[in-house]
């Protein structure tokens, strides 16, 4: 969430004027986090919000960087009326990706249009100017409906599909049209539904392809999976069509679930966002960010290993979470997922998943 508060830090920030009920100013987040954990720097440059996450991305060397960036990219002013709340960042700030070198943003969420249709359009063009891959939105339903196409090791590919729900607060309205732009809209989580998203995967997508079906859906904060969430994650799994459900709104990590050797993650939780200063729901730790690192099969797409990297969101920067963030967040992982018979050590500043042990020519 790299738009308000963010935005204002970075040397080309948007208007800080707001639309919010409380606070109209966005750089009264900025005056929060600076409350609660001391000044935060100005016109910081494009590395400055990772911190410490590039490190780890340098050490790890991922094949594919996936986010769900929820914010607009605009000089729009165009306000949707009807929220409460709006994200946008100037264009000029996509350096921050590429900062990064994120290779595909999903932009199938409840802030992508915040700055209206014209704002999603300039985000579009700015990320495509940027050569950033996206999905999850486009000028129509076909485009918001393609997959992110990612090469990521020699005959294999990875593509992403991205899709919004309205239990994570995206407007109907934003849904794309035949010749209108708007997001990749899931209207439900029904049998028939799985049924026509799974078909049109498969027409988008070749048998040796793997797949990430990744959704906006569900509340922003609490631990509990909706049953219907489950079977949707899980029926998507037994079509052979997706490899991994990557689930996100909440604003803290929820559950993990390892269903026949594939991996859903139902809340990610946020990677970056103002919220520091911001009081109410402190039990949590939305300061606490993960770095999900799956390796998969390269035939199968099944889970093979799960890493992830804890860090804290510190003066709008991340750094690695400290050895009792880190157990806490183990443990966290460990109790809600319980139902899902998920277990998650803590060892050397890193989590992992416990696992059936495979041997495979694997993609991390």
């Amino acid at each position: 969430m790299t738009g308000r508060g963010i935005d204002q830090i970075l040397p080309a920030h948007s208007s800080p004027e707001l639309f919010e009920p409380y606070v109209k100013d966005a750089r009264v987040y900025v005056a929060l986090a600076e409350k609660r954990n001391g000044s935060i720097p100005n016109n910081v440059d494009s590395r400055y919000i990772w911190g410490e996450a590039l490190e780890i991305l340098d050490e790890i060397r991922p094949a594919a960087r996936i986010v769900n960036l929820e914010t607009s990219i605009t000089r729009s002013d165009d306000f949707w009326p009807a929220k409460g709340i709006h994200y946008r960042t100037h264009p000029e700030n996509v350096d921050v990706l590429k900062a990064a070198a994120i290779d595909c943003c999903v932009l199938a969420n409840n802030h992508t249009a915040d700055f209206g249709f014209r704002g999603l359009v300039e985000t579009l063009k700015t990320l495509r100017r940027a050569g950033i891959k996206f999905t999850g939105a486009g000028e129509t339903a076909a485009e918001a409906a393609s997959p992110a196409v990612l090469e990521v090791v020699s005959n294999a590919r990875l593509l992403v599909f991205g899709f919004a729900m309205d239990s994570a607060g995206v407007p109907t309205s934003w849904a794309a049209g035949a010749s209108s732009p708007g997001v990749n809209f899931l209207s439900d989580l029904s049998a028939e539904t799985c049924a026509t998203t799974v078909e049109s995967i498969r027409r988008q997508s070749r048998s040796e392809d793997l797949v990430i079906f990744s959704v906006h859906w569900g509340s922003n904060w609490g631990y509990d999976v909706p049953d219907e969430q489950i079977d949707f994650a899980r029926a998507l799994i037994d079509s052979g069509a997706v490899d991994i459900v990557h689930g996100h709104s909440s604003h803290h990590v929820r559950p993990l679930e390892v269903y026949k050797g594939k991996l859903i993650v139902y809340g990610a939780g946020d990677f970056l966002n103002d919220y520091e200063g911001i009081e109410g729901n402190e039990s949590y730790r939305d300061d606490l960010a993960l770095m999900y690192f799956p390796t998969l099969d390269a035939r199968t797409g099944e889970l093979v290993r799960l890493r992830l990297v804890p860090l804290q969101i510190f003066q709008f920067s991340l750094r690695r979470a400290s050895a009792v963030d880190a157990a806490w967040l183990a443990k966290i992982i460990t109790r809600e997922s319980g139902q899902f018979g998920t277990r998650v050590n803590y060892q050397d500043g890193s989590l992992e998943v416990e696992l059936t042990a495979r041997t495979a020519e694997s993609v991390p």
